[in-house]
């Protein structure tokens, strides 16, 4: 092995890997709801507003590191993946880092299932998650 090549592996494996973060904690009593719809709504049309509430914890825009807060995310149609990792951003997993608590949303017709799950300033769930009850909603 060329001397260079073997100092550069050397230097390498010598800078230290980063440690997995440690996930926020949440405080005791932290509780996220759907305040609207209601679990078995039937909504007509698609188009609905969706209220996310939180209870013992404060909203805090995405980024901002502060004890106690977070920033909601609505899960749709999906189940929250790896707590330890952060929630995706698509379709189905939205975020709201600008510290929202509600959103006007369209659906398709169906069966679909709305659960809202506050991350903190990098979009990790804390622990344990604070997530609100998965609801059933109808659209017609």
């Amino acid at each position: 092995m060329p001397r260079s090549l073997a100092f550069l592996l050397g230097a390498v494996l010598l800078v230290p890997i980063p440690a997995a973060a440690q996930r926020e904690a949440a405080p005791e009593g932290a509780r996220a709801y759907i305040m609207w719809p209601y679990d078995g709504s039937v909504i007509n049309g698609g188009k609905l507003w969706v209220r996310m509430g939180l209870q013992n914890m404060g909203v805090a825009p995405a980024g901002i590191r502060r004890e106690r807060t977070g920033h909601h995310h609505l899960l749709v149609d999906t189940d929250l993946g790896n707590p330890e990792e952060p929630i995706p951003n698509d379709r189905q997993h939205l975020h709201f880092g600008g510290g929202q608590t509600e959103v006007r949303l369209e659906l398709p017709p169906g069966r679909h299932t709305l659960q809202m799950v506050l991350g903190d300033a990098d979009h990790i769930p804390h622990n344990p998650p604070v997530m609100s009850q998965k609801i059933t909603i109808t659209v017609r």
